[in-house]
């Protein structure tokens, strides 16, 4: 079953969200400050282009530069792609069909919201 919902998915979307979030990272990569912030793209990358079947736990060891790290990502960037996920979730969730995709929106934009100190694993 999550074989055929990451097909779907990847078909409705998943290809662009993932596109998106791989420039973005490329482009923050390009500076040395910015390589924890493009490190992070690639991680939201991953969950965007395959979200069914994995799961966002907590990193062991997380410190207080991951907690100064996502303030500042929460308010340069992570706050409005929070906001566009669930925005994206909400018309997903009007229909039946679309309720497993609006899930994996909002799980998208709990990872957008503050990726340090965060892993992706496998169910």
């Amino acid at each position: 079953m999550r074989l055929l919902l990451n097909i779907i998915w990847i078909v409705i979307g998943g290809w662009l969200i993932w596109l998106e979030y791989v420039i973005g990272g490329l482009l923050l990569c390009l500076t040395v400050v910015g390589i924890p912030f493009g490190i992070q793209c690639f991680k939201l990358a991953g969950l965007g282009l395959l979200p069914f079947g994995k799961d966002i736990v907590d990193a062991p060891g997380a410190s207080a530069i991951g907690c100064l790290l996502n303030v500042f990502w929460i308010v340069v960037a992570g706050i409005w792609i929070f906001l566009s996920h669930l925005g994206i979730a909400l018309v997903f969730a009007l229909t039946i069909i679309g309720i497993p995709f609006a899930i994996q929106h909002v799980k998208l934009a709990m990872l957008a919201l503050a990726p340090f100190g965060k892993l992706v694993r496998e169910k």
